[in-house]
């Protein structure tokens, strides 16, 4: 039969009146669409009203065949909505182009239509198109593609879609709980990185937790995600309550164990409003026994106790600092200058933070006493970043600094501004005594003592109740700001966005942005704008109404804290619009500092997305403004802090030798951060980039702004005693470090004033992994690491050079006491020939050793050349092994294990093993070696005694009589 090749005696009988013959020539038609297209364009007009005819029983055809030519023709809007109206003359099935494409279109006007509906009930969906698209997923599940189904479904979002599928696959007999609990923490991810809309992800998340609690044997890590997304103490209450009932009443060991694992992580990554209220909650609740160790251990670890001791134990344990810097730094920095003796001051404090070594001070009285004014202020603070989590000294150490034990007002403030940064978080023991030093002062005279101690005792209280959204303490902050002083007001205003932090809270934002627009100090408009910033946090587009009036607003200082708003309410979002605003900021602004903002900004938005940055900010970073180029620098500091990443570090390498002084500050610091917790190993430049730091620091001819960024930089690097880095993100949970990101967000502010710097110490982690048993001691036992013990080293301290000796000039000598000489010289040389002749092999054979030993070393020196991967795969069959509470850097954690059948067992296996890991004792009874923390060392108190019972039998002659 030939091939048919006009479709005209088809399109001959669409004008019969025959209805049988229209839908024969539509039958047909549709056959041959694909060949004959463009001839069947021509009548498109015919094929469109036999659709509209409502008596014309083929009608769906004629509006599939009217798809098919729009198809053709490139038109896919006017295709999808024919296809449409086909109703189940199109086929979903069919394998064809015309049918995947139009498929795609469909499931995308879905997606946009049922995310509009979500917000909107009046928003219609087309039944057709909804077929359409749960047609299309019940093909994924049918073909076992459950991620892609479950993505589309969640990208709709049609919650009930996705419990439907993983309800099914729960009672499939063929899927098994682990893959399902793969799929449900697929769906979290998705859920927590890639849903805008919070309304939304917030019932998804309560969805899901409900789902988990049913299972037989719930994944409750999984569950501890859910419970910090949602900042919900009610349901942290359920999972405790749960565990400890199942500990006592069903005498499930490992159920306590996990307990404790919970609230160690949720004290690393939740809120203090949530650890505070789960407290009160487990306090108040009458159905549990408050007397029970179990509860008792339980509230003490909510309570951040036990995690600031262990950190701090570790820090102190493991200090390497190297002083030789330090020294360094106080001798070529003259102290006399405010700007290098506070360089010095917080050199020393990050470098010796949480290590509690306060030795430098100590040993440095004299250039101490040089500091005057707010260098006096920032040094009494430094004491509390280096006692940072020191809980039970805390007050004693500052105790000879605080208002009473000394006259001098910035000792005093500074103290109370340190004694906040020591309980940072963790402020319950605290925060009344801050409160008490607002009150007192804030009912005397108005003068400049009273508001340089305010100053800190504002910044102390805001940092040492961050988050815990305190209604009461807000208020008394807003009282101080009410004063209109310049130098408390603005601390005032830092604080009230510190103890609101993340609330969100209306009032609080219409007080602070009223407020700003009244008053005339600019440091009060620009903290209170900080302070909106904050309040926002994590609130993504429940906080562009303010975002916009900010980023409009006619005043400067307003636009800049607009920027800083965006950032921390789209902060790790990667929202694309966020992103597109702040660039237009960077380069339309007429401001400088608005502009370096904006583009400082792009880092926090892309902190997890940061690969992207330095694509992103490379012409930036080649701006003619100075102020963007620093901008530039701190975008990449923020957003690779601690990643170590090389192509961060090709784009800041001009920066750091900037024409503009301030421009190579940032770009030291920006590549400090990203380098922390690198060694030569890991990053071979490292050195250089040191050395470097040093000259800079030394060179008499520097820029004092360049030479502060240099010192600062040396003590970011070898933070904590060269144990702790900068994440911005907490890779065991999923969730953003707030904390870090609070204090990465004030510490940008010492652009205008020095005393913030000392806030980059909350966003610093230690490096560790420890191990902890039920009773909360730490054993010392040994952990696998499968790679080479110099791959993760610390980095050597610096060598100190030994000034040479300068030598006195020569006397004069006589021509006849030169010949005399010469001759005694010429008899030794005979002597030493002939006692040559005697000299036993020994010597050769211990030389011949010597230049063996130096071969192979030369050789062990080569081979350490080999890159990381080739130095891992060296070792994995022979693992070296290091003590528990060991330094371990982040790239680290992925070549360690603990040993197979060992005494201790971490009850969260395969999860991750950094931070604290609470240990199952296989051999309990068994007696440990333990370490000894800190508060361990100064606690003078009784410990509280493990449960026992007394065998009367065994005790008899405790309970008899003495007669």
């Amino acid at each position: 039969m030939a091939a048919i090749t006009s479709a005209a005696p088809y399109l001959s009988l669409l004008e019969e009146h025959d209805p049988t013959l229209k839908s024969y020539a539509l039958k047909s038609l549709n056959e041959l669409v694909d060949q004959l297209w463009a001839e069947i364009a021509n009548n498109i007009t015919n094929i469109e009203e036999l659709y509209e005819d409502k008596q014309f029983s083929s009608r769906k055809l004629a509006a599939l065949l009217a798809s098919k030519v729009y198809y053709n023709l490139g038109d896919y809007d006017s295709s999808v909505k024919y296809s449409l109206l086909s109703g189940d003359e199109f086929n979903v099935n069919e394998n064809s182009e015309f049918v995947e494409t139009i498929v795609s279109k469909c499931i995308e006007s879905y997606i946009k239509l049922s995310q509009l509906k979500y917000d909107d009930d009046s928003i219609i969906i087309d039944d057709q198109l909804t077929s359409i698209f749960e047609q299309m997923l019940n093909k994924c599940v049918k073909q076992g593609e459950y991620k892609i189904s479950l993505g589309i479904s969640l990208e709709s979002y049609r919650l009930d879609i996705v419990k439907d599928i993983i309800q099914q696959l729960l009672k499939d007999s063929s899927s098994n709980e682990e893959q399902v609990m793969g799929l449900i923490n697929y769906v979290l991810t998705c859920t927590t990185t890639v849903i805008e809309n919070i309304k939304f992800r917030s019932e998804c998340l309560n969805a899901f937790i409900l789902i988990l609690l049913s299972l037989k044997n719930p994944d409750y890590f999984i569950i501890t995600k859910i419970i910090v997304q949602l900042n919900d103490y009610n349901l942290a209450h359920k999972v405790f309550k749960d565990l400890i009932i199942q500990s006592n009443d069903e005498g499930d060991e490992n159920s306590i164990l996990i307990a404790y694992q919970i609230a160690f992580d949720l004290v690393s990554v939740a809120s203090q409003e949530l650890l505070t209220k789960s407290i009160s909650i487990l306090d108040s609740d009458n159905s549990l026994n408050k007397f029970d160790i179990k509860i008792i251990r339980l509230k003490k670890i909510l309570s951040g106790v036990p995690t600031c001791d262990f950190d701090i134990t570790f820090l102190s344990n493991n200090n390497h600092t190297d002083i030789s810097i330090l020294n360094n730094s106080k001798k070529v920095l003259d102290g006399r200058s405010s700007i290098f003796h506070s360089a010095v001051t917080f050199q020393n404090a990050f470098m010796h933070v949480g290590t509690t070594d306060d030795s430098f001070f100590r040993s440095n009285l004299e250039w101490l006493g040089k500091a005057n004014n707010w260098s006096k202020f920032s040094a009494t603070a430094a004491l509390g970043v280096i006692h940072k989590g020191n809980l039970s000294q805390g007050n004693s150490v500052l105790q000879p600094y605080l208002p009473g034990s000394t006259s001098s007002p910035y000792t005093n403030g500074g103290s109370l501004y340190g004694l906040g940064l020591i309980y940072a978080g963790h402020g319950s023991e605290v925060i009344e005594f801050l409160r008490k030093q607002i009150v007192d002062n804030s009912n005397q005279s108005d003068d400049k003592k009273t508001d340089i101690i305010l100053h800190g005792a504002c910044l102390g209280v805001g940092v040492a109740a961050m988050a815990l959204c305190d209604e009461e303490i807000y208020e008394e902050l807003k009282t101080i700001l009410y004063t209109d002083s310049a130098i408390s007001g603005e601390s005032a205003a830092y604080s009230m966005g510190l103890v609101m932090l993340g609330s969100g809270n209306e009032s609080a934002l219409d007080d602070m942005l009223t407020y700003a627009q009244e008053t005339q100090h600019e440091k009060i408009v620009r903290a209170l704008s900080i302070g909106i910033a904050l309040i926002c946090y994590g609130k993504e587009f429940q906080a562009d109404s303010i975002i916009e009036k900010l980023i409009q607003h006619q005043d400067s200082n307003l636009r800049y804290g607009g920027c800083f708003t965006l950032a921390l309410a789209y902060c790790g979002t990667s929202n694309n619009l966020a992103i597109k605003k702040l660039l237009h900021v960077a380069v339309s602004d007429s401001n400088d500092n608005v502009r370096r903002v904006a583009v400082m900004c792009l880092g926090f938005i892309l902190l997890r997305d940061y690969t992207t940055v330095p694509t992103i900010v490379e012409l930036l970073s080649e701006s003619h403004n100075p102020h963007v180029r620093y901008g530039t620098a701190m975008a990449l500091g923020i957003s690779c802090a601690g990643r170590g990443l090389q192509a961060a570090i090709d784009v800041l390498e001009p920066l750091t030798k900037d024409s503009v002084d301030f421009v190579r500050q940032g770009a030291t610091i920006a590549k400090s951060m990203i380098l922390i917790q690198q060694n030569e190993k890991t990053f071979p430049k490292i050195k250089d980039f040191k050395e470097q730091l040093a000259k800079t620091v030394s060179n008499k001819h520097e820029d004092s702004l360049a030479k502060f960024g240099a010192a600062l930089a040396q003590g970011i690097i070898d933070a904590g005693g060269r144990n702790v880095t900068i994440q911005l993100e907490n890779t065991l949970t999923n969730t953003l470090n707030m904390k870090a990101i609070v204090g990465l967000t004030l510490f940008t502010q010492n652009w205008y004033w020095y005393p913030l710097t000392h806030f980059l110490s909350l966003s610093f982690s230690p490096t560790s992994i420890i191990g902890i048993r039920e009773d909360l001691k730490i054993p010392k036992f040994k952990i696998n690491c499968h790679t080479s013990p110099e791959l993760f080293s610390y980095p050597p301290k610096i060598e100190q050079q030994v000034e040479k000796q300068i030598e006195k000039l020569s006397t004069f000598v006589l021509s006849t006491t030169v010949r005399a000489k010469a001759r005694a010289a010429k008899k030794d040389k005979a002597k030493k020939e002939e006692d040559k002749m005697d000299i036993d092999d020994d010597e050769a054979s211990t030389q011949d050793k010597k230049e063996t030993t130096e071969s192979k070393s030369s050789n062990t020196n080569n081979s350490s050349e080999l890159s990381d991967e080739e130095e891992s795969k060296k070792y994995v069959k022979q693992p070296y092994q290091f003590e528990n509470m060991t330094r371990v850097v982040p790239f680290q954690l992925k070549h360690v294990s603990f040993i197979k059948n060992d005494r201790f067992i971490p009850i969260r296996r395969f999860r991750g093993m950094s931070g604290i890991v609470i240990l199952k004792d296989t051999k309990p009874t068994e007696s440990i070696d333990r370490i000894k923390t800190i508060r361990e060392k100064y606690n003078t108190e009784a410990p509280i005694p493990d449960p026992f019972k007394i065998d009367a039998e065994l005790d008899k002659e405790l309970f008899e009589d003495d007669n």
